[in-house]
């Protein structure tokens, strides 16, 4: 056991006498939560809404009609009561909620104004001003079609209420983007490098032949980048915090354990690059086009998973980001406990195994 703190010691020393190292690890988090003041917003098509109608008259029915038929929404439930829209929201499904209340015909025909709610997930600030907007646009065309036919000024207000980001914030969506993303650079591809380089220079070998069996020099090298991963998790937590206002409503254990299972499903997937490449350049190009990349492109991050192709979408669900970004919304902004969490917690439990598996397997392959 000396002999393993020893090395890991070596390898912490390591780590900081590189420079270019630290530069990443420490001010890549500072920068990218600067730079990514503004999250970059696609069309969407397909939203999954529910609707609360408590007319059911004729021109209620219209109207959500006339929504589902723009296809930018497709209803997914009807509620029943007001209690039905907290719980349809913490499903995931719903992003945006429909309320009618009753005597919608009456009050548009007789008191010259009708009030309709307007209720989306402002988890993703972007996504639910755009719904917002929509949903306005295809509610003012419908009204313009029943002025033009009674030739009265009858009007439809709308409102709309932001839950969970009433504020519209957009560092409330890169905070757990960037934190992803960071957790993603540290473990699994400065871990695929640093293995691979110890490869290269034959140094690797020099180690497997030291009383160190090789489970304990991979333990040895994962371990301080762990320590490192948490530690960048903690400073984008805080300046998220601190500087943005980022809410931490759920248990600030279960998102450091929730962390702690990202770090190491991408620990495993750097130790199974290392196992598969020979060279520092390879395992770079593997994690830059294999894991860097979904984790911006398929993860929710930058681009909503709803405006992409069926097959993408499908795709999108072997990316570990994916699930991540979803347990860190859930946590940090809706206050969510395990019980809402579990799914996509096993989802990621269950790849950090296979992966955990399949790189000791790989590794044991080449190197025994």
């Amino acid at each position: 056991m000396r002999e393993f703190f020893v090395f890991v010691r070596k390898e912490c020393y390591h780590i900081f006498r590189d420079k270019r190292t630290l530069l990443i690890l420490f001010g890549m988090p500072v920068v990218l939560i600067v730079l990514f003041g503004f999250a970059i917003t696609n069309e969407i098509r397909n939203v999954k809404i529910a609707v609360l109608d408590g007319a059911r008259d004729v021109h209620s029915r219209q109207l959500v009609n006339r929504i589902t038929a723009s296809g930018y929404f497709t209803v997914s439930s009807y509620l029943h009561a007001d209690k039905d829209i907290e719980p349809v929201f913490r499903q995931g499904e719903v992003k945006m909620v429909v309320v009618i209340p009753a005597g919608f015909s009456h009050d548009f025909y007789h008191a010259r104004k009708a009030p309709l709610q307007l209720l989306t997930d402002a988890s993703d600030p972007n996504t639910g001003t755009t719904l917002i907007n929509y949903a306005n646009a295809i509610i003012l065309q419908y009204q313009q079609e029943l002025t033009g036919e009674v030739k009265l000024p009858l009007t439809i207000h709308p409102e709309a209420r932001m839950i969970y980001n009433p504020s519209l914030k957009s560092v409330f969506l890169f905070v757990p983007g960037v934190m992803t993303l960071i957790l993603m650079l540290v473990s699994a591809m400065m871990t695929s490098i640093t293995i691979t380089r110890e490869k290269e220079l034959g140094t690797m070998e020099i180690l497997l032949v030291s009383p160190l069996k090789p489970v304990t020099i991979i333990a040895g090298k994962v371990i301080p980048y762990i320590a490192l991963s948490f530690i960048t998790a903690l400073t984008i937590l805080a300046m998220g915090f601190w500087i943005f206002g980022m809410p931490v409503k759920g248990s600030m254990l279960l998102l450091l354990l929730e962390c702690l299972l990202f770090c190491l499903a991408a620990l495993s997937l750097g130790i199974l690059i290392s196992s598969l490449t020979n060279s520092q350049q390879t395992a770079m190009m593997i994690s830059m086009m294999g894991l860097l990349l979904p984790t911006i492109l398929l993860s929710g991050f930058v681009f909503p998973l709803e405006s992409m192709p069926r097959p993408l979408q499908v795709l999108a669900n072997i990316v570990p980001a994916k699930w991540f970004i979803i347990i860190l919304k859930d946590v940090m902004l809706k206050g969510a406990g395990l019980r809402q969490v579990w799914q996509p917690t096993a989802v990621l439990g269950g790849m950090t195994i296979f992966f955990l598996l399949l790189s000791v397997r790989k590794f044991k392959t080449r190197l025994s």
